[in-house]
């Protein structure tokens, strides 16, 4: 192996802050909002997560394509970060059963990546100044044109996302003679909530995010699916006012990150952007029915608003993050309904939740 000497990069963050590094992926210049992520492996699954649409992610795992990629190890159709931070990048994968380098998928997709970063000083300032936005560039050096470009970029709050993420056309996954059907509606899922319906006897129809109840009923489904995604969840007024009908019609419903977000303002629960978000596949909750604890995987930025839901006689709170104790699950009271704020289908991390997809089902058996 010849050693080759990497091209020099910027990452410049809104608040004046500048790191260097050695581009990694595609040359050229991205922006979006930085956030970190402590999951130490499936960079792969996390990097094709539709939730992490516009957004620069710093990786605190210090090793990034040492396994390379594989083709069945992917969340959606194609990488949906806006940029990677880390500290040590492989150029070279370990991984004899992969199908190539990360170098190389990111070449593929576009992405473009910063190497050789002081990430635990990175994470460190984010966690004392909060998210904001980032640009990274391999091919402009110039800080102040970098910060002139910077101003430009829009916040995540008051950011629709998800119509830029999430299927334009209903399609089916799994089995049609799957003993119940389960329609989702489709914010930017990752595959894996699909394969773990399909695991147990779902045959799925997954829609569009503008898709109304009335398009939906049409196929007669079991069930509800409301799916993850990226963005800000106050402007998606349509698809909050599509679930309350759900709700309102007694549906069998199961929300998931974004899709929790969504059902907690159709039971009138406003969110709010969070400090920092909770990202990584090592997050502890509680699951206050049973009282036991779960590690999960979360991606969220936005939360439910933990002072109004209290006072909220519709919905009662079933999973409480423990770091923060910040909701993390709820239910409405007397219906068929209920969502959390990580994600159980854990891709990658742990599967511990995976119970959640089985309360689903005994939901539409009954």
């Amino acid at each position: 192996m010849q050693f080759q000497l990497k091209t020099p990069a910027l990452l410049v963050l809104e608040d004046g802050t500048v790191f260097t590094g050695r581009a990694c992926g595609k040359t050229g210049t991205t922006t979006g909002e930085i956030a970190f992520n402590t999951s130490m492996t499936g960079y792969q699954e996390i990097f094709s997560d539709p939730s992490y649409f516009g957004q620069i992610l710093v990786m605190t795992g210090v090793h990034i394509g040492n396994y390379g990629i594989k083709k069945n190890e992917v969340e959606s159709g194609s990488t949906k970060i806006a940029g990677m931070v880390c500290k040590s990048f492989a150029d070279y994968p370990s991984r004899k059963s992969g199908d190539g380098s990360l170098q190389q998928d990111f070449e593929k997709n576009g992405l473009i990546g910063i190497s050789d970063v002081d990430t635990r000083a990175l994470v460190r300032h984010i966690r004392h100044k909060g998210a904001m936005n980032a640009i990274i560039s391999s091919e402009n050096l110039n800080v102040n044109q970098l910060k002139a470009q910077l101003r430009d970029v829009p916040s995540m709050k008051g950011l629709e996302l998800s119509s830029k993420v999430c299927t334009k056309e209903p399609y089916f996954y799994g089995d049609e003679k799957s003993p119940y059907k389960v329609a989702v509606l489709d914010l930017g899922i990752k595959q894996n909530i699909l394969r773990c319906l399909a695991d147990r006897g779902c045959y799925c129809k997954v829609f569009p995010m503008d898709a109304t109840v009335e398009e939906m009923e049409k196929w007669n489904p079991d069930g509800y699916m409301i799916s993850n995604g990226p963005g800000d969840p106050e402007t998606m007024t349509g698809v909050i006012a599509e679930v309350k009908k759900l709700v309102d019609h007694d549906k069998k419903v199961f929300g998931i990150c974004l899709g929790h977000q969504v059902l907690s303002w159709a039971m009138g629960v406003p969110t709010y952007k969070m400090f920092n978000g909770h990202r990584g596949s090592n997050h502890p909750v509680k699951n206050l029915k049973t009282g036991r604890g779960e590690i999960t995987s979360q991606n969220h930025g936005f939360v439910s608003d933990e002072k109004l839901i209290s006072e909220n006689k519709l919905v009662e709170v079933t999973h409480q993050h423990l770091n923060d104790h910040s909701v993390a699950g709820i239910k409405v009271k007397g219906k068929p309904v209920f969502s959390v704020q990580y994600h159980p289908e854990a891709s990658a991390g742990p599967h511990d939740s995976r119970y959640l997809f089985d309360e689903f089902v005994e939901l539409m058996k009954k």
